[in-house]
């Protein structure tokens, strides 16, 4: 799946009769033009036309770099420096 990220939103909500906290989510394939989001990231996506059967969302920004993914960049950025 070159160029496209899931993105998975969840939520808690009470059962109505039980009281018991459940997750709920869902799951969304967008289009990241540029492969630009990783794992952990957290980002903003916006509806768009369809661009595939299960594409129908775009990556609009990054909210916030994950971990796995600030690691990365710091090992890239020490690499570049080491040479």
């Amino acid at each position: 799946m070159d160029k496209t990220i899931v993105v998975k939103i969840s939520w808690r909500i009470a059962h109505p009769r039980y009281k018991k906290i459940i997750t709920k989510s869902n799951k969304f394939q967008a289009h990241d033009q540029n492969n630009e989001a990783q794992v952990g990231d957290l980002v903003e996506i916006m509806e768009t036309r369809p661009l595939s059967k299960t594409k129908r969302w775009r990556l609009f920004r990054i909210v916030k770099r994950g971990e796995l993914a600030m690691a990365a960049e710091e090992a890239a950025s020490g690499a570049e420096t080491a040479t």
